[in-house]
């Protein structure tokens, strides 16, 4: 007995069982029952989607011996012939094979006569974007004015290439793709008729793979049929598809956000031993990214794909111009792909992408016993005309006579004391929340509550989530549970440009004294003055950088 596979076996026999398009569905239920079928019509659309079989659906519903109507009974002669593909009033032609001109005037001779056992003549021609120019013409006087009782089901997945002639004498449905969450209901619904034992977690891989088309769907769930022995489970679709475990591509994301350089080394190892598609990888770490900015936007709105738990707690410890930056570094990864000498060399540089322009974090400390070098020593002597009389230094808590048993680390406690910058460039803080603390005034500490005062030209960078990484920062830095309060600079405009003296003005400051210093240099160089002189050359002041 010969197998019949499940896209043939399933296809919907009557209107009601079409899933997914609905807007053809109701315009062609409504012209049956209303008694107002046009003559022509072009349904266009991707592989997969209902094209023919909405077309056959149709050719169903006007020669049912019920009807014409929108539900035709299937139980008579005419409903069980076409749907045993062997009605003879209903012309399947395929335009692929059949392109030429002499085929399409053969075709058209048969036109004038009537039908041998319906009520209607239907011609279905498939693909019918591959007919010739000549096939075309001579095709549009006998499809604008056919004998009525000839109907014409014209179907393509490239409309593009018809004339607009031909378009604009036939009704078109443009049939949609399926979204995932459909394809997988009605594989759970086949599945369950059909009584096999099937993971959950596998449907949605078949849903993607197939790209919005039910009958790609059904296709690949034949084949995961064949390959998993009559059940359904995710490894045996992840090993057909080619697909990789989603557990690496999720560390991927913790290593990633860590700034664990060596964490993703190892797993790119652990992943290349499975050969895996490195573009596919790519695009299930994109939309792991996606996921977690939609999660911090509307958290429990990410669904089902990942585990909620999960995606909290990644997307509170990622900022979200960190995810748009991973987000884009992976779609161009994907576009430099086939150019890499090797597509795990390409895969490899865009993760080291990630690695090397995420957000600036901070500054790691330098040892002990290293001697400052020459470019660290200018920095410093930078920072230090820099610096601003002690008057006007920030207040602090003095924290040098806490008790011994406090559990605030003493270095830390020096360095607040002394310099609320020097403690920034500790903070394991990146993006917004280091862009805002550094705006801000140390005020003092008092019972773990630590007061900052914010710049009032930086209010708009204020939300509770970059605060709460702040604080976040400032626990971990000093072992003890801290709150930020920030306080609004209240001080008129201009005490507010006097007062105000954050590590981001400091830093401006520095790079100021270090500009001009360059310029100085600059001028009074003998190479630069002799071009002066010689030539009459001159500097462009905005091309003139530090020397760092």
């Amino acid at each position: 007995m010969s197998y019949l596979v499940l896209a043939r076996k399933w296809r919907p026999r009557t209107f009601t069982e079409l899933v997914g398009q609905e807007h053809a569905v109701r315009a062609l239920a409504n012209a049956l029952d209303a008694g107002r079928v046009h003559h022509a019509f072009l349904f266009t659309g991707t592989r997969g989607v209902g094209k023919t079989t909405i077309a056959r659906l149709l050719a169903k519903a006007l020669n049912c011996e019920s009807g014409p109507t929108s539900s035709p009974c299937g139980k008579c002669d005419a409903c069980r012939e076409i749907d045993e593909g062997r009605f003879v009033d209903l012309i399947e032609v395929d335009a692929a094979s059949r392109s030429k001109v002499e085929d399409t005037r053969d075709l058209l001779e048969n036109v004038q006569y009537a039908p041998a056992r319906g009520r209607y003549k239907v011609y279905l021609i498939d693909e019918v974007h591959m007919l010739s120019g000549h096939s075309f013409n001579a095709f549009l006087k006998t499809l604008e004015e056919p004998p009525p009782h000839v109907k014409f089901l014209l179907a393509t997945t490239d409309p593009q290439k018809l004339p607009i002639t031909v378009i604009s004498r036939c009704l078109q449905f443009h049939l949609k793709r399926l979204p995932p969450a459909l394809i997988v209901d009605r594989l759970a619904t086949i599945l369950t008729a059909e009584q096999v034992e099937t993971e959950a977690s596998a449907l949605p891989l078949i849903a993607r793979a197939a790209d919005g088309s039910l009958r790609d769907a059904l296709s690949l769930l034949d084949q995961a049929l064949a390959f998993g022995g009559g059940r359904v489970g995710e490894a045996d679709v992840r090993a057909m598809l080619g697909t990789i475990d989603r557990t690496h591509v999720l560390r991927l994301v913790e290593c990633l956000a860590a700034g664990d350089a060596p964490g993703v080394v190892a797993i790119l190892s652990a992943l290349d031993e499975q050969a895996p598609d490195y573009d596919q990888v790519l695009v299930e770490l994109a939309t792991v990214f996606q996921r977690l900015a939609l999660e911090q936007v509307v958290p429990g709105s990410a669904g089902e794909l990942y585990d909620p738990a999960w995606l909290a707690a990644q997307a509170a410890s990622l900022g979200a111009d960190e995810l748009q930056l991973y987000y884009q570094i992976a779609l161009v990864g994907r576009r430099d792909l086939e150019l890499a000498p090797e597509s795990r060399i390409g895969f490899e540089m865009t993760l080291l992408r990630m690695l090397a322009f995420r957000p600036a974090g901070p500054a790691p400390a330098p040892a002990a016993a290293a001697p400052p070098s020459a470019g660290a020593a200018r920095a410093a002597v930078s920072a230090r005309s820099a610096t601003v009389p002690a008057a006007r230094a920030p207040l602090a808590t003095p924290v040098a006579s806490a008790p011994a048993a406090s559990p605030q680390p003493a270095a830390t406690a020096a360095v607040v004391a002394s310099d609320w910058p020097t403690l920034l460039q500790q903070l394991e803080l990146s993006g917004a929340a280091r862009q805002l603390a550094a705006n801000c005034l140390w005020l003092g500490e008092e019972n773990g509550v630590i007061r900052l005062r914010l710049d009032r030209r930086s209010e708009q960078m204020r939300t509770p989530q970059v605060e709460e990484r702040i604080a976040q920062a400032l626990s971990r830095q000093r072992g003890v549970p801290t709150r930020v309060i920030l306080e609004r600079d209240e001080a008129p405009a201009e005490a507010a440009a006097e007062v105000a003296d954050t590590p981001a003005r400091r830093e401006a400051r520095a790079a100021e004294a270090e500009l001009a210093s360059a310029r100085v240099a600059l001028e009074s160089d003998p190479t630069v003055r002799a071009l002066r002189e010689r030539f009459g050359a001159s500097v462009a002041a905005d091309t003139i950088k530090p020397n760092r």
